[in-house]
């Protein structure tokens, strides 16, 4: 079927290579644009793991693809980011054109545009609430960001900033667009925010991501949607456990501080009027993650 066909490009944009030091006076940038066929499996619902320290900023896991398994799952993981005052804007695939394109991820002074997708932990659809910096350092939002009862000096607790920035995705979608997908767009900051100087993922993210392709448990089709791994403290963490957590059968993970999944509290249940569009499950037309079971068709590649 055509629909199932799968068609991946992959433009390597001009990219200057700097030292970190350069960063925040230099653009590095490299756009790699992958598009495919059938929708990305639905989002998984996981617990935050315990940050592993000062200065480390949540990154939320998201559905990657490759031509030999199809769609993966790379764990949310706790990372550092390559300087101070960058931000992370999470990745995100969206309907466009008759396909799903997959937007990556990258760091920046702001948060940029990630499909109104509710990550959760800070990442509620519109930008991020999980922390900021203050004076070179960075604040924690203890009302998202898990400490493990340890005691933070820098952290505030803002809840009424949650709430305002959450989309509401009860079917926990993973793409923007098309029938059934987030119906967000986005807004003039984060148009402002897409064109700043953006630095691409860390070297210990860039392995992170290669690292979950190369473990089977993480493809949809090999676990119908329901990665072995969702959440890891760090990559490295990862790295050095990579086999599914024991669970009982059919539990799935919460966040152990609050009892919600995905780090969301009852009040960010409520939807942002002001500037949240309402995002609906997707319907019996995507593909559920039990129906990605079957291998991903060839891929062409085009380089430019």
């Amino acid at each position: 079927m055509t629909s199932l066909k799968t068609i991946r490009r992959i433009i390597f944009a001009a990219a200057l290579v700097v030292p970190v030091a350069a960063l925040p006076t230099t653009q590095a940038h490299a756009a790699v644009v992958i598009s495919v066929g059938f929708a990305p499996p639905v989002l998984p619902v996981y617990a935050q793991p315990i940050c592993p320290g000062d200065g480390y900023i949540w990154t939320p896991g998201y559905w990657a693809y490759n031509d030999d398994g199809g769609y993966y799952w790379v764990p949310g993981v706790w990372v550092e980011p390559p300087t101070v005052g960058l931000l992370w804007t999470p990745a995100y695939w969206g309907w466009e054109g008759g396909v799903y394109l997959f937007h990556g991820g990258y760091w920046g002074p702001h948060v940029g545009f990630y499909g109104g997708i509710n990550y959760g932990f800070g990442y509620g659809g519109i930008g991020f609430v999980g922390g900021e910096w203050r004076g070179g350092h960075f604040f924690y939002n203890g009302a998202v960001a898990n400490f493990g009862g340890r005691t933070f000096a820098n952290v505030y607790v803002d809840r009424t900033v949650v709430v305002h920035n959450t989309i509401v995705n009860a079917g926990h979608t993973s793409f923007n667009g098309g029938a059934g997908g987030i119906q967000a767009r986005p807004r003039p900051e984060e148009v402002a925010a897409m064109h700043e100087n953006h630095v691409q993922p860390t070297g210990a993210q860039a392995q992170h991501q290669n690292f979950s392709a190369q473990n089977r448990s993480q493809f949809a089709s090999a676990n119908h949607g329901r990665p072995g791994v969702t959440a890891a403290a760090s990559p490295a963490a990862f790295h050095a456990n990579p086999s599914p957590a024991a669970r009982p059968a059919g539990q799935p993970a919460t966040n152990g501080r609050e009892g919600q999944p995905n780090g969301q509290r009852p009040e960010q249940q409520q939807q942002h009027q002001a500037s949240a569009p309402q995002s609906h499950p997707a319907p019996a037309a995507h593909p559920a993650p039990a129906s990605h079971s079957h291998p991903a068709p060839p891929a062409h590649e085009e380089k430019r």
